[in-house]
């Protein structure tokens, strides 16, 4: 199992950013005839936040892909009570199952898929699909993703990624609502009174 696990997350990782953020941006960019990062580049408190979370995403990657080329250096960050084959299964499941759900998720946006706040264009308001059932499903799947790297691979650095990872995502979520407020007013506002921020359970 921990070999299948050593292989198993840089792949899906590597896989996930090339769908989830590669594939899909380029999809996106074909049909409103601009990027759709539209994350400042200045030095606001906007744009830090955008810098620290790509700054996790390379330390993930970079993590995961040293983890795969010496096995060994992760029994001094490891985690030994939560190393079982039970939770790493479970770990496992869950980013499959995150990665399915972001996939539905970024096609239920179509269009409106932002990496970013754009201030330019004025995005529809998906409240079907997923979004029945969360707000945020893109940053639900996210988080969901970290917490099974940390089940399949339980290491003190995956858990501080998935803490600061978790930390930034409820920045950037708040910030968004923010300007989905400004933009969309009393129907965002019902919206948001009848679907949780993460996942809503009926």
């Amino acid at each position: 199992m921990t070999d299948f696990i050593r292989f198993f997350i840089p792949i899906y990782f590597i896989v996930f950013f090339a769908v989830c953020f590669l594939g899909i941006s380029i999809a996106v960019a074909k049909k409103i005839g601009k990027s759709p990062n539209v994350l400042p580049k200045d030095d606001s408190s906007y744009a830090l936040v955008g810098s620290y979370f790509k700054l996790i995403l390379v330390v993930l990657f970079v993590y995961t892909v040293l983890s795969l080329v010496f096995p060994d250096s992760g029994a001094y960050f490891t985690i030994h009570f939560l190393k079982r084959p039970l939770f790493q299964c479970v770990g496992v499941g869950l980013m499959l199952l995150a990665f399915i759900w972001v996939v539905i998720a970024q096609f239920q946006m179509r269009d409106s898929w932002r990496i970013g706040i754009d201030d330019q264009m004025k995005t529809e308001l998906i409240t079907t699909g997923l979004f029945q059932y969360s707000r945020n499903p893109i940053f639900f799947g996210m988080t969901l993703s970290l917490v099974g790297f940390f089940f399949a691979f339980p290491t003190v650095i995956a858990f501080f990624l998935l803490i600061i990872g978790s930390i930034l995502m409820q920045i950037q979520i708040r910030l968004e609502e923010e300007h989905l407020l400004r933009q969309h007013g009393s129907v965002y506002l019902t919206y948001k009174k009848r679907v949780g921020r993460m996942l809503s359970l009926y």
